[in-house]
């Protein structure tokens, strides 16, 4: 499993790099927040397609399935890969592992949750974890679950779709690897189980999840290129 983060200013302001059906989905998007961070997705997700295939940019096109989660074209034909990605606040992120794979990303900042959200939509083991952490930990805490959740529920293609308390995050103490650390996610509906992956990147959690169980995932690239 590949990994790719990119910040806002990395993407051309211009839209050639965009297919046709690219370009007519960005169409319909009118907050320029939203439309900014779409493309940004985007560019990061083309990027990290071609260097994990180590094939041109400009081959690849990411479209959305029938249940809405991304898909890679390669060439227009369908790339031996599967991906997903995360965007927020100029940042994205994206994971891509070979075809078959089911596979989730996140990319959440560090911020405050309320009381109110931990109860919510964090499971009661979930709630336990935070309560035995240091308050100080809260808020890493509580975004990682809600990120690792976020990515299973990518991984199952079925997003907020599901409740978010029918998967539940475990956090072994131990495992850490170049940055990495483990995590698990076990979906209770269908008892699937996700193995992951995470990592804090300054006021980001980032959190990739898959089944089967990924190797320590590899840097694509330092950063996503800007475009000559």
């Amino acid at each position: 499993m590949g990994w790719l983060t990119a910040d806002g200013p990395q993407a051309p302001a211009d839209d050639g790099w965009l297919s046709p059906k690219e370009r007519v989905r960005l169409a319909t998007l009118q907050v320029p927040a939203r439309r900014a961070d779409w493309r940004l997705g985007r560019w990061t997700a083309k990027h990290a397609v071609a260097a994990y295939l180590d094939a041109g940019f400009e081959a690849v096109e990411i479209r959305p399935a029938a249940d809405g989660a991304p898909e890679a074209l390669l060439g227009g034909e369908p790339a031996p890969v599967s991906l997903s990605f995360s965007h927020r606040a100029g940042r994205a992120a994206c994971a891509v592992a070979p075809a078959g794979t089911a596979l989730g990303c996140d990319l959440g900042l560090v911020e405050p949750r309320s009381a109110a959200f931990v109860r919510d939509y964090l499971t009661a083991a979930e709630q336990a974890l935070v309560r035995a952490a240091p308050e100080m930990d809260h808020p890493l805490l509580v975004n990682l679950i809600w990120s690792a959740k976020e990515c299973a529920l990518k991984a199952l293609r079925a997003g907020l779709r599901l409740d978010t308390r029918s998967v539940e995050v475990r956090l072994p103490e131990d495992g850490e690897s170049a940055g990495w650390r483990p995590f698990a996610v076990h979906a209770r509906e269908t008892g699937e189980d996700f193995a992951g992956w995470w990592r804090r990147d300054g006021g980001w959690v980032l959190t990739l999840a898959a089944s089967p169980p990924p190797a320590l995932p590899r840097h694509l690239l330092d950063r996503a290129p800007e475009r000559g």
